[in-house]
């Protein structure tokens, strides 16, 4: 099959790769590839996946940095305390307006060829209203939260010609997202986990993997680490500017606690391979959690807050903890248990049920349904 696949344009698709949804587009496309698709990626600037044919948009992803999303449904501008022209749960109109732009810039190109599916992973309003009329099937994945704007964009763009299949990463989110529009598959952001090296050797310290913004709970991963007695790795950028400075950036001068820059995913999986335990107390619903998934392939077990989709990642007493939200003794107490369980069960689970072949027979399925569907309404 012929496969387009539009990518978030808010980051290029680059190592160290700016989120989940980036890292697992690269792992799709190159999934893709190597089962004999044909696949384009259309992306930002400076986005290349080896073995995979990428093609520049010419978008810049500064151009988008306002139209990033905040948890909180915040934009930079309310935080600093400067007015803000957008309604809660979305852009200013001058930044939708730029996502406008530059989606009708990626359409454009996607016009110029003939797919047999088209598969757009932004989150952005833009992203969905416009791809209308494209000529193929598409699929929109949803990789965040429940949001108004982009019901509505989803709803309307049901109701015209070619109506998109909607997607999300796990079966909580897809339960969220049903409340307010249909949703057609479950496509897990699965991990390749041949590509990851497993660490038998009992790890040392705790880690934390993420942007560095509030719902990744950064700030209370270093908590839960310093209670359990445990020093700890902070890896992530500046994802919400004034966070990382006030909440983490200090924190990299207390006795027990580094703060790191993100890095490659080869660098941070040999790190995780290192650690004895994974951190994640997360303080919004987790739509799936890679970083977990990709912790487990290490043989590094998680502590995380029984929120979102980790409970369909983390399996609670074999491959790490799930303690109940906000509970950080809980949680500094199954950091000091992570020894107790077995780093080959945490690998055993990543494999057999975390695997990028997994998601890739989904998206087969998926794309095959849809293609099939489209050409008998051809007649």
């Amino acid at each position: 099959m012929r496969v387009a696949l539009v990518a978030p344009l808010v980051t290029a698709i680059a190592e160290p790769q700016g989120g989940g949804s980036q890292a697992f587009l690269s792992d799709l496309a190159r999934g893709l590839a190597r089962r004999g698709h044909d696949v384009d990626v259309y992306a930002a600037t400076g986005s290349a996946i080896p073995g995979v044919r990428v093609i520049d948009t010419g978008i810049d992803a500064e151009s988008l940095a306002a139209t990033l999303f905040r948890a909180d449904g915040r934009s930079d501008d309310e935080r600093s305390g400067r007015p803000a022209d957008g309604p809660a749960d979305g852009p200013a109109d001058g930044d939708r307006g730029t996502a406008a732009r530059a989606f009708g810039t990626v359409y454009a190109a996607v016009r110029t060829a003939r797919y047999d599916v088209v598969h757009n992973h932004a989150f952005d309003v833009p992203a969905v209203e416009l791809a209308a009329g494209l000529g193929a099937p598409v699929v929109h994945t949803l990789h965040l939260p429940p949001d108004r704007a982009m019901a509505a964009a989803l709803g309307r763009a049901r109701a015209g010609d070619g109506p998109p299949a909607v997607a999300c990463v796990s079966r909580f989110q897809a339960g969220a997202w049903r409340a307010v529009t249909q949703v057609d598959a479950v496509l897990p952001p699965l991990i390749p986990t041949g590509a990851i090296g497993f660490g038998a050797a009992a790890g040392s310290g705790a880690m934390f993997a993420g942007r560095l913004s509030p719902e990744k709970g950064a700030a209370e991963a270093i908590d839960i680490a310093l209670a359990a007695g445990m020093p700890i790795t902070v890896y992530g950028d500046a994802y919400d500017p004034r966070y990382a400075r006030e909440r983490i950036a200090p924190r990299g001068a207390e006795p027990g606690v580094t703060v790191r820059p993100g890095v490659p995913r080869a660098a941070l999986w040999a790190e995780m391979a290192r650690a004895a335990v994974l951190l994640c107390p997360s303080q919004w619903d987790e739509p799936f959690g890679m970083a977990p998934a990709e912790a487990q392939a290490c043989g590094t077990p998680v502590v995380a807050f029984r929120r979102g989709g980790l409970s369909e990642v983390i399996m609670d007493g074999v491959t790490g903890f799930l303690v109940e939200p906000g509970d950080l003794a809980a949680a500094a107490d199954g950091a000091r248990r992570a020894g107790t369980l077995s780093r080959q069960a945490c690998r055993d689970h990543a494999e057999q049920h975390l695997d990028l072949e997994r998601s890739l027979d989904a998206h087969e399925q998926l794309y095959q349904r849809l293609a099939g569907t489209a050409a008998a309404s051809r007649g």
